[in-house]
């Protein structure tokens, strides 16, 4: 298994719990930076930044997931990530409340997301891991975004392109 960064996750916090998403979908982990505010957008939708010279839309988890806004501290941070979609792939950043390392966790070790209990849509959970004492929820960042989010963030790019 040695190579494989299949088993690898980005581990996060979000309101107080332990996230991780699959590191083969991160590009890059930025500092909070200025989000230019779209008009007339979703408001987990919290705008767009420069990467480089591309625009790329940002969203706040917190807000997505029906929790409280991220509030911005100096440990807040974006998570530049590739969703996959009908229509491609889309780049997308994340807002964490933090962002602490990339864990392996073991397949064995990553139980099916429970069906009750849990204040995240169990449609957004890939399982739950568990490293040390602590239980992560490991998400699918695919699934997190429907086909309406998508065409509005690919439709954000294409603004800030034109």
């Amino acid at each position: 298994m040695e190579g494989s960064n299949a088993n690898q996750y980005l581990t996060f916090t979000l309101d107080n719990e332990q996230y991780a998403i699959g590191v083969a979908k991160v590009r890059e982990v930025l500092e909070h930076t200025k989000i230019t505010k779209l008009p007339r957008t979703a408001e987990f939708m919290k705008g767009i930044i420069n990467l480089r010279g591309a625009g790329v839309p940002v969203i706040d988890l917190r807000l997505k997931f029906g929790l409280p806004e991220t509030p911005i501290t100096k440990d807040t941070s974006i998570i530049v990530m590739e969703v996959e979609s009908q229509e491609g792939t889309v780049v997308v950043g994340a807002l964490a409340d933090a962002v602490h390392e990339v864990v392996e966790i073991d397949e064995k070790a990553v139980e099916a997301a429970p069906r009750f209990g849990t204040r995240l849509a169990a449609e957004f959970i890939r399982g739950v891991g568990k490293k040390d004492e602590t239980f992560i929820i490991i998400l699918d960042i695919d699934r997190i975004f429907n086909a309406e989010d998508i065409s509005v963030l690919s439709a954000t790019r294409e603004a800030e392109t034109a």
